[in-house]
């Protein structure tokens, strides 16, 4: 339990040192910047996504940390990284078009991904999307809103 609020005390105090340069950077550069989203990073790289969260926006990312991929069954992102329909869809189901701040959220909330799925928020004790707990919220970038969660969330298969 210390391990995982230590990880994210540090996650949420790089981004928060970066969020003043960060209006200046986009999500990709501020997510970088932090150092604590490179498996995130990557695999938005092999999904073909950078240019897009590049790109104007704006976006609200629920973005997983390292250690949310790394608590994954063991082999999870290797497959996912050969599967780019699939990982295309997880990643996408992270993102919600628009700038949504932590302040515009209530609890039993639906939001529509770029995915085309809904999550739901859930705000007592806590701010939590599909169950993921919110560690960091509002990191502004140039083109939306970085919001750090604990876990890689799924949409349901169907």
């Amino acid at each position: 339990m210390f391990r995982r609020t230590f990880l994210a005390l540090t996650a949420a105090t790089a981004l928060t040192a970066t969020s003043a340069v960060a209006m200046e950077k986009d999500i990709v550069d501020t997510a970088a910047a932090a150092g604590t989203f490179e498996t995130l990073l990557a695999a938005a790289t092999a999904a073909g996504l950078v240019d897009t969260l590049k790109s104007d926006g704006p976006f609200t990312i629920f973005a997983p940390t390292d250690e949310a991929f790394a608590a994954l069954p063991a082999g999870t992102v290797e497959g996912l990284l050969e599967d780019i329909p699939t990982l295309t869809a997880i990643l996408t189901y992270h993102v919600v078009p628009g700038k949504v701040m932590s302040g515009d959220l209530s609890d039993g909330m639906m939001a529509a991904t770029v995915n085309g799925a809904d999550v739901t928020i859930g705000t007592m004790g806590g701010v939590k999307v599909d169950g993921a707990t919110v560690i960091a919220a509002d990191i502004v970038a140039s083109n939306g809103v970085i919001h750090v969660i604990d876990q890689v969330i799924l949409p349901a298969e169907g």
